[in-house]
């Protein structure tokens, strides 16, 4: 397992107002929950754990908080939820379930394609990418830091089922085993337009002329002359 660290102080106060004076300091709010009775407040540098988001891909790692001036010396921790900044981006909040780790624990891990399909390269067809998250159970430090799956030999019109995905020893995983993972798929023939068939003549629309009105003088006149 990974070893994440990651440096955190008590945060003294809740609500929206307390947290965004705590983001003034350049610092992010958290939630660290299930280690106590009541879940506690706590906040971290946004430098530092901008550096983490950047180093390590933090939804299913095992993170060691060290809080200052907490009786636990370390806390195992995973991260429940982060918030970002709609604007620009940023984690603004950031939750935590502290874990044992000599338990058991649920969480989802990336799937990666590896290599380029032969229905790919030498037929034309495209790679689908239908489950990005594979849901395991293991022990936390046996979590995987992603599911690689060589797609390589894979044809158009062959599949990756979840049924056929390895992992590690002590690793179990939780989705049905029929669902695809990743497929092949032909390429989308363009239709071609309707050709004319031989000796068929293009016809010309008809034009309908409007009968011209003979003027009720000129009428008259007519009727005169016989």
């Amino acid at each position: 397992m990974e070893e994440i660290v990651l440096d955190a102080e008590i945060r003294e106060g809740v609500g929206r107002g307390m947290a965004g004076a705590v983001r003034r300091k350049g610092l992010v709010p958290g939630i660290v929950y299930g280690g106590e009775v009541n879940p506690l407040a706590v906040q971290f540098s946004h430098r530092e754990l901008a550096r983490l988001v950047h180093e390590h891909r933090l939804e299913n790692s095992v993170i060691k908080l060290k809080i200052k001036e907490d009786k636990k010396q370390v806390r195992p921790c995973v991260v429940k939820e982060i918030q970002y900044d709609p604007v620009r981006g940023d984690i603004i909040h950031l939750d935590f379930n502290e874990i044992s780790l000599t338990k058991l624990i649920k969480i989802n891990v990336p799937v990666v394609a590896k290599g380029e399909p032969v229905g790919v390269k030498q037929e034309g067809g495209s790679l689908e990418h239908i489950i990005w998250e594979i849901e395991v159970e293991c022990l936390p430090t046996d979590i995987p830091k992603e599911i690689e799956v060589d797609v390589s030999a894979l044809k158009i019109g062959d599949a990756v089922h979840v049924k056929d995905i390895k992992v590690a020893s002590g690793v179990k995983i939780l989705n049905e085993p029929e669902a695809i993972v990743l497929s092949v798929a032909a390429p989308i023939a363009e239709e071609a337009p309707a050709a004319e068939e031989e000796g068929e003549e293009k016809q010309e629309p008809e034009v309908i002329k409007e009968k011209k009105e003979v003027p009720a003088e000129g009428k008259e006149e007519q009727g005169q002359e016989k």
